[in-house]
């Protein structure tokens, strides 16, 4: 039997602890149940100082409530900003502390990344966070573990309208509401994680929210979507 090459053993560790890891992500929560018309509009790599509050201010004048997955070291620049999203009614998730790829990301910093961000979600909102999602959809081994001690199950999504590459606003909204269902969890971005992905969310929400709320949808926070009917 051929022995595997030395140098061909660290790409295979890491290939197992990173994307190997997406086996096991198949356990993440990926939409809610679909008996009643409620989705889950869900908001990334926040807050931003200039465009969170502008989302804000569409998903009040809608009526609609929302999930804010948050960076944890930009929350911690931003308090007030993260204590107003909690008052109107929205819930502010974990997405890390530094926004990383957790695929580069060995276990000590993984838990750091999420821990961190946990720690300091709680202090600023007065509730341990309930959902993680992690950056780009992407973990590793270490993730799962680290969430289990937290109590905190890993939340991806079943409609992303933009991912990495830039999506036309029109096309955005007309990409949610093709794809909408009962139990939808959307992704979408109120700060830059794809570059001007906040300014082309504000052209396509009004007009995705006057669709979804025309066809009969509840926007809800995700405990609210996945809890039952």
């Amino acid at each position: 039997m051929s022995r595997v090459p030395l140098w061909v053993l660290p790409g295979l560790l890491w290939g197992a602890y990173a994307p190997g890891a997406h086996a096991l992500a198949l356990t993440a929560i990926r939409r809610g149940p679909r008996g009643a018309r409620r989705v889950a509009l869900t908001f990334d790599d926040g807050p931003d100082p200039v465009y969170t509050p502008k989302v804000l201010d569409l998903l009040g004048d809608a009526g609609a409530r929302a999930t804010f997955f948050v960076v944890g070291e930009r929350a911690a620049r931003a308090p007030d900003l993260v204590r107003e999203m909690v008052a109107r009614g929205h819930e502010v998730e974990n997405h890390t502390w530094s926004h990383a790829n957790l695929w580069l990301c060995g276990p000590r910093r993984t838990e750091r990344e999420i821990a961190r961000a946990h720690e300091a979600i709680a202090g600023l909102t007065g509730r341990p966070p309930r959902f993680f999602r992690p950056p780009w959809g992407m973990v590793n081994l270490a993730v799962f573990p680290t969430l289990g001690r937290l109590r905190t199950p890993c939340v991806l999504w079943s409609l992303q309208p933009e991912g990495l590459r830039p999506v036309a606003s029109e096309k955005m909204a007309s990409r949610v509401l093709r794809g909408i269902g009962p139990g939808t969890i959307v992704d979408l971005h109120d700060a830059e994680g794809v570059r001007g992905a906040p300014g082309r969310l504000l052209d396509a929400l009004p007009s995705m929210l006057e669709g979804l709320r025309a066809a009969g949808y509840a926007c809800v926070p995700l405990a609210e979507l996945l809890s039952p009917a």
